[in-house]
């Protein structure tokens, strides 16, 4: 009889530790289950974050970075070719002139397109070797580039020119002319002075 209640008493010690423990794990998953975990915070804070530096990258503003005035249009230019050959120089020349028409600032850089028509084909001037700095046409403002061409001393015909062909720079988009030059180009083998183009703003620019 008293090892028979040693062993009950035993078991009703067991038990209520048994009962303390399952109490104790129920009230920690309660305060668990209340209370938000420090990782679930931070997430939510660097989701914010992101989504912020998407929309604003290093507290710039949507338009910083962007160049302050885009590369002209061919269709925002006048463009109009004049003869400039003065008595005396060793080669003739002709002024091409680029004015924004366009109703807001744009840019030109390096060398336009030029290209002559002529009876026995297209002939494409070179460009020179001068610098090319970029030019900022402010609307209603104009500059220009020179194109230079052997003239044609040899009493011949020579190759007759029959227009001038114009692409701005950085453009697809080409605009013809008058050719207001020498009628003619020297016949040669290919080893005479060639048809050059200068930079924008190599022949002046104006308002």
């Amino acid at each position: 009889m008293r090892v028979n209640k040693l062993t009950i008493a035993a078991l009703a010690v067991v038990a209520g530790l048994s009962l303390t423990a399952c109490q104790t794990d129920d009230e920690a998953a309660a305060v668990d289950r209340s209370t938000p975990s420090a990782s679930s915070t931070t997430g939510a804070g660097s989701d914010a974050s992101a989504q912020g530096a998407a929309k604003d990258p290093a507290g710039d503003s949507p338009d910083q970075g962007r160049s302050a005035t885009d590369t002209c249009r061919t269709d925002e230019l006048d463009v109009k070719a004049q003869d400039t050959t003065i008595d005396g120089d060793e080669t003739n020349s002709v002024a091409v002139t680029f004015t924004n028409g366009g109703g807001r600032d744009c840019s030109l850089s390096g060398f336009a397109g030029v290209d002559l028509k002529t009876n026995a084909g297209t002939v494409s001037a070179e460009r020179s070797g001068e610098p090319a700095p970029a030019t900022v046409l402010k609307d209603g403002e104009s500059v220009s580039f020179f194109i230079s061409y052997p003239a044609n001393d040899t009493g011949g015909s020579g190759i007759r020119i029959t227009g001038l062909v114009v692409t701005p720079p950085d453009e697809t988009k080409s605009v013809t002319l008058d050719w207001p030059g020498a009628a003619s180009l020297p016949v040669t083998d290919g080893s005479g002075t060639p048809v050059q183009v200068g930079p924008i703003g190599s022949a002046g620019q104006g308002g």
